[in-house]
């Protein structure tokens, strides 16, 4: 049975030294109930608490770390069924399929597309994860050159399936101080999997269509000592898929069944199952191809899915020069959450307008969240206006405020004496043609 908050204070030696990261070792005891931080934090638990505590310190679903010269991919740690409940914490990895048949040169360029792939988004850098060779050809030595070519182009990590553990060996070799994932172990195969896994320190996948069976070889294989396990439910159809992935969080979570608290792995070859595999609930996902117009929405939805709906996301305030500003072009002010600021922006630059932009420090929040929040107000805007020193950089004083907070004009003015204060529109769209018919007019 898991601890509580203070039956796990209790077992720590209550120093409040802050070594830990939190003022008081109570706000530990809190966290490490909710599964949130590790007990290794704690530099001095003493050895007899350590044995109590670690039910309680353990994570519900085993975190997961695939590793390469310089990259991370991280699955587990999670501890709520909902992102509203709290939030998700480590993305799914995104790997893309590739096969030990295809030629050498096509594995690097495609290797070389998949690695250079980068999209931005509110500001954010959406990237592949990594690459997950197939050994279809079940021949050892072109498995080995598949992976030689791909190591050629790119560091990121890797996974390495084929229904023959032997197989792997020589493309293990390779991999110097990385932490791939290799796999499948199933019913037939799980002991020379887990011989191999042990052997190279790698995370191991776990296959099976029903979830006795996956609980049962994880218990056999933790035996064999590998603790790394990414548990793959093999659903018939999309349904069946979604009912297993749900089922395993549920056990994990709910009923805090360790055979089962694992990250999970879905290999997708439809859009309909990668969308469903990064909402409910795959910590990785295998993608059957590399397809640019695909990506693009499916990472910019794992990004919404994985953002803390309780810090949105956010761009640093301050001042922004937009198409090469003068002193006596105008100054628009808006809030700091990315989504706010992109699509202003956005509209000033693609309009060809110059313009200084001025984003305020409202906690992240859109305008007029920010408002009803007393966020975004007269004295934090001309707050901003000093912190930027625009006194001295504009010699033509216009401040343009959001047309949703046209109510704030009149207490911007009082606390900035000296400014011509505008309201401008309601939304960034209908800012090219405020600019034109307002600004450039007056």
């Amino acid at each position: 049975m898991a601890l509580t908050g203070i039956q796990i204070y209790k077992l720590l030696p209550q120093t409040n030294c802050k070594e830990c990261g939190f003022p008081t070792c109570l706000a530990f005891a809190m966290k490490l109930a909710a599964k949130q931080v590790e007990l290794s934090a704690c530099p001095y638990v003493s050895e007899e608490a350590k044995a109590q505590l670690e039910e309680s310190a353990a994570p519900p679903i085993r975190l997961i770390t695939l590793k390469s010269n310089g990259y991370e991919v991280k699955a587990g740690n999670e501890v709520v069924m909902f992102r509203h409940e709290k939030t998700f914490y480590n993305k799914p990895g995104l790997f893309v399929k590739l096969q030990s048949s295809a030629l050498e040169e096509e594995v690097k360029s495609l290797a070389k597309r998949i690695h250079d792939y980068c999209v931005n988004y509110v500001g954010i850098e959406l990237q592949v994860d990594g690459f997950a060779v197939e050994d279809d050809t079940h021949q050892p030595d072109k498995l080995k050159a598949t992976l030689a070519a791909i190591r050629s182009v790119s560091n990121k990590p890797v996974m390495i399936f084929s229904d023959y553990p032997e197989n792997l060996g020589p493309a293990l070799e390779q991999l110097d101080n990385e932490v791939p994932l290799i796999g499948c172990a199933t019913s037939d195969n799980w002991e020379k999997f887990a011989d191999l896994a042990k052997r190279f320190k790698a995370a191991l996948a776990v296959k099976a269509d029903q979830i006795e069976t996956l609980a049962e070889l994880t218990e056999k294989i933790k035996g064999k000592g590998v603790e790394d396990l990414v548990l793959v439910p093999m659903g018939k159809n999309l349904g069946h898929e979604l009912m297993l992935q749900t089922q395993l969080r549920r056990l994990a979570l709910k009923a805090n069944y360790r055979p089962v608290g694992y990250p999970t792995l879905a290999f997708c070859s439809s859009q309909a199952q990668m969308v469903q595999a990064i909402a409910k609930y795959a910590g990785f996902l295998v993608l059957d191809a590399f397809a640019e117009d695909l990506l693009y929405p499916l990472l910019v939805l794992r990004q919404n899915i994985y953002t803390d709906p309780q810090k949105p996301i956010q761009v640093q305030p301050g001042l922004y020069e937009i198409n090469n500003p003068q002193p006596t072009d105008p100054v628009l002010v808006t809030t700091n959450f990315s989504i706010t600021y992109f699509s202003v922006a956005n509209e000033v630059e693609s309009s060809g307008y110059p313009a200084h932009l001025l984003v305020t420090d409202a906690e992240g929040m859109s305008v007029l969240t920010a408002w009803a929040a007393g966020k975004f107000d007269a004295e934090r805007i001309a707050k901003a206006v000093r912190a930027a020193n625009l006194e001295e950089k504009i010699t033509r004083k216009r401040l343009v405020l959001p047309g949703a907070v046209a109510v704030l004009s009149g207490e911007v003015e009082a606390e900035l004496p000296g400014w011509e204060v505008r309201v401008g529109p309601r939304e960034a769209v209908d800012i090219p043609k405020f600019y034109k018919q307002v600004l450039q007019v007056n």
